[in-house]
This record gives C-alpha cells, sequence and structure tokens, in this order.
C-alpha cells in the first residue's frame, strides 16, 4: 500500500489505466513538467545573455557569477524543505505557491536597474523553484506505477537535459533580438505570462496528494546547510580576484566544519524526533548514494562547461548571442537523441546506459580540447560541431535514465524526500561549479570583459578539469543496478 493519498484517479487496477485515466494523469504530468521546465530554463538562461548584461548592469566578474549562482543555489537549499512541505501539506497547494513566488520574482529580474537588485530578485526566484520543482517526482512518483512511471521518469530527465541547454539557446535569441529595446529583459519577462498559465491550469487540472507521514520542517538544519554552502561558495568566486588571501580558505573550512556539524546534528535530530533536513536512512542504498553522488557531479561539470563556453563563444571567438545559440542548439538536439536513445536502452543494460554516456562525453570533450588548441580564435562552428554533437548525445544518455535508476527503489513514505535530494544535488553541483569557474577559468587574471586568445587559454585550462569529472562521475555509476544476466534475472 502507498502512504501518499492522492485525490487523483485510482490506479491500483487494470482498469484505471482506461483512456479517461491516461487522458487524466497525461495532464497532470504535463503541467507539472511544464513548472520544471520553467525552473530548469532560468538556470541557464542568463548563460549567453552574460556580456550583455554585463555591459548594461556593470556587473564584475564576482557579479556574474552570482546573477548566475544565486538562484542556483537557494533554489538548491530549499528543495528539501519544499518535498517535505508538498507531503506535508499538499503538493499541489505548495506546487501552486511556488509558481506564484516564481513568476512575480521573474518580473522583478526583468524590472532590476542594477546587478544588487538583481542578484537579490534571483535568489527568490530560486526560493520559488525550490517550493515548485520537488512536487514534480513527488506527483509523478504517485501518480504513475510500472512501465508508465518509468515511462514518466523518462519525460522528467528529457525535460531537464533539454531544459538546460535549451535555457542558453532562448537566453542567446532574446538577447540578440533587442525586444522593444529591453535586450536582456525579456529572458526574465517571458516567465510571466508562462508562469500564470501553469497558475491556470495547475488549479484545474492538478490532484493534490500528500504524505500521510510526512516529517516536520528542520529550520536549523536548514540554517546551518546554508550558512556552509554559502561560507564555501563565497571564497571561491572572490577569492581569484583578490590573489586569494588567507581568509579565503579560513572561510572555506570553516563552511566545511559546518557541513560537518549539520551531518551530526542530522544524526542527533534523526534519534530524537525522527525528522531531519535530511533523511539518512536514504543512504544506506548504494544504488540511491551512487546516483545522487553521480548526479552530483553531473550538476558541477554543467555549473562548469556551460558559463565558460559561453564566455569563450562569445568573448573568445566574438560570436553574437544568437551565433552562439547556434551551439546549444547542436547540444539540444544531440541531447534529445541520446535521451530517448538511453530510454530505450537502459530497461535491458541498466548502469551500462549513462556509463556509455559519460564516456562518450569525455572523448568529445578531449577531441574539442584538440580543435581549440589547434585553431584558437579561428575556430569555426562547422568544425565545433561533431565534438558538441557527440558531447550532447553523450550527455543526453547520462541524465534521461539517471533519476529512475536512482529513484526507482525508493518507498513512496520518502518520495518527497528522495526527489528533493535528488533536485538537491543536481542544482548545488550546477551553482558550486558556476562558482567554481571563477576558480577554473577567471583565475587566468582575466575579467569577465577579456577577449581574445585570452578567452580561448583560459577555456582550455577547464576542458581536462570537466573531462575528469566526467570519469568520475563514470565511476560513481558502479553503483547503480547492474544489467541482469540468465542466472539472476527472474520471471
Amino acid at each position: 500500500m502507498s502512504d501518499d493519498t492522492c485525490n487523483a484517479p485510482p490506479r491500483s487496477g487494470r482498469n484505471s489505466a482506461g483512456p479517461h485515466a491516461r487522458s487524466g494523469r497525461r495532464l497532470v504530468l504535463a503541467v507539472v513538467l511544464a513548472g520544471e521546465l520553467m525552473a530548469v530554463l532560468d538556470a541557464s538562461v542568463v548563460d549567453t545573455a552574460l556580456p550583455s548584461l554585463q555591459a548594461d548592469t556593470g556587473a564584475s566578474a564576482a557579479g556574474l557569477q552570482w546573477i548566475h549562482a544565486a538562484y542556483g543555489l537557494v533554489f538548491a537549499l530549499g528543495l528539501i524543505t519544499g518535498g517535505r512541505l508538498g507531503d506535508r501539506y499538499g503538493r499541489k497547494r505548495i506546487f501552486l505557491l511556488g509558481t506564484g513566488v516564481f513568476t512575480a520574482t521573474s518580473l522583478l529580474c526583468g524590472l532590476a536597474a542594477g546587478p544588487a537588485a538583481l542578484i537579490a530578485a534571483r535568489a527568490v526566484q530560486g526560493a520559488g523553484a525550490a517550493l515548485m520543482v520537488p512536487q514534480v517526482l513527488a506527483t509523478v512518483h504517485v501518480a504513475f506505477d510500472g512501465s508508465a512511471r518509468a515511462k514518466a521518469f523518462g519525460l522528467h530527465g528529457t525535460v531537464i537535459s533539454v531544459g538546460s541547454v535549451a535555457g542558453p539557446v532562448l537566453g542567446g535569441v532574446l538577447t540578440e533580438a533587442d525586444l522593444f529595446g529591453l535586450a536582456w529583459r525579456p529572458i526574465f519577462l517571458i516567465n510571466v505570462p508562462l508562469g500564470v498559465a501553469a497558475l491556470l491550469f495547475g488549479r484545474r487540472f492538478l490532484a493534490d496528494s500528500r504524505g500521510e507521514q510526512a516529517l516536520r520542517l528542520d529550520p536549523l538544519g536548514m540554517a546551518l546547510s546554508a550558512l556552509g554552502l554559502l561560507l564555501i561558495a563565497y571564497p571561491l568566486s572572490a577569492g581569484g580576484a583578490r590573489h586569494w588571501p588567507w581568509w579565503t580558505f579560513a572561510v572555506v573550512a570553516a563552511g566545511v566544519a559546518v557541513l560537518a556539524g549539520l551531518v551530526v546534528q542530522q544524526r542527533a535530530r534523526s534519534r530524537t524526533d525522527g525528522a531531519p533536513l535530511v533523511v539518512l536512512s536514504l543512504f544506506n542504498g548504494r544504488r540511491f548514494s551512487g546516483g545522487l553522488s553521480a548526479q552530483l557531479v553531473l550538476g558541477l561539470l554543467s555549473g562548469v562547461f556551460f558559463l565558460c563556453w559561453t564566455l569563450f563563444m562569445q568573448q573568445g571567438l566574438g560570436l553574437r548571442p544568437a551565433r552562439a545559440a547556434v551551439g546549444f542548439v547542436l547540444l539540444s538536439l544531440a541531447e534529445i537523441g541520446g535521451a530517448w536513445l538511453a530510454m530505450s536502452l537502459v530497461a535491458r543494460h541498466q548502469r551500462r546506459t549513462p556509463q556509455a554516456g559519460a564516456l562518450l562525453a569525455a572523448l568529445a570533450l578531449a577531441a574539442f580540447h584538440l580543435l581549440v588548441n589547434t585553431y584558437g580564435t579561428g575556430l569555426s562552428m562547422t568544425a565545433m560541431a561533431p565534438p558538441v554533437l557527440a558531447l550532447g548525445l553523450g550527455l543526453g544518455m547520462v541524465g534521461a535514465p539517471l533519476a529512475a535508476l536512482t529513484l526507482g527503489g525508493i518507498g513512496a513514505a520518502h518520495a518527497g524526500s528522495a526527489s528533493g535530494l535528488f533536485n538537491t544535488a543536481t542544482q548545488i553541483g550546477i551553482a558550486l561549479g558556476v562558482v567554481l569557474s571563477g576558480v577554473l577559468f577567471f583565475a587566468h587574471d582575466h575579467t569577465a570583459t577579456a577577449r581574445g586568445a585570452d578567452v580561448v587559454h583560459a577555456f582550455t585550462g577547464t576542458l581536462p578539469w570537466v573531462i575528469g569529472g566526467l570519469l568520475t562521475m563514470w565511476s560513481l555509476m558502479f553503483l547503480l543496478p547492474r544489467p541482469a544476466t540468465p542466472r539472476t534475472r527472474r520471471s
């Protein structure tokens, strides 16, 4: 029996899979995936708009990183609490609340007069996304079962893969179009009509569900996690410009100590009232811990690579935002192909599918590194296309099946907490990856306005680190389920 209550049509018998039940669940899936897509798009939509945004607002290199990272960090820090709020007070209610906050702050982002106001609005926008997104996987988990759930998870992975790459495309096209003379602002303003539509359709079609044994909130745990990550992230973004003074290392060490204290506090809370921020028992299984670690690394690499690649194309190769977006279009199309290929293979090959994708992506980046070293600032989009397509195919083969392989063994009682942790790993990885780009990219004594060969040199310096991360992710996937063999396969 499920530990979740849901007002959706019953799904315990075969007859519940009739045409009306299927169409109802499709509408539910469409609404929640639309919310997921908006949140994922806004994590990356600023990528191709950063040079224009920097020129318009006067943001520093660290400011550009925080315009990107403020959203991701707050998003990540609130996801687990957002999942718990949905379990406790109803996923429909919290989804709609988060969508409303996200929509309103998107308007504030589009109206921001300077980098400080934009960073603040992005942080609150991340809070709205943190309320909205955990309800997606949790709703899918309780509304679908069997092969339908696997397909829904596959669509979820596809949305994440496509959204993370389509964001820069949309950002480049809208910035280049300069609609009504607004430059970069439409990348945020476009969320307003989309968010209003999601609210209207969500109220109409979403059925509410909640966990019968939802855990209480953990304010101290959330405060410790926020403080620890902030203490680590800030010196990584600011240290390079200040030539790494002693305090940057001290602050990072303090952040690590705070996170260690968080672990102690979570264990104590588990023993006393059983309501920690992080359900530590989820990590007892190698499947969940291995998949979560792989997802964290994937987010980290995405944060590093996409920011640096954007600056390489626009400031290194001199491409306009819309022209640079062509690279993201190629990557996005290949990711779609990789995602659908993976979902057709993963049932039979299990972890071998994302592992093959990680190796393919690593080989593609090695070829890309060779091309950049050979052609430098003369590298053309045509020459760049083959490794970019191979990279997208590989990343699609990783991103699409990873959620299903990681969360497939989680019971309904912890669906919200597990999905919150999975999304948290993604967003913390992306946000820290963006901040880490300050060490790997801007550490070459460059600023956000550097041009030409300097930017090309900085970009080539980041690629070996990304390749190493892909190989690390490949090794972590050995903890995921292995393919069934004739001796172990059961009927």
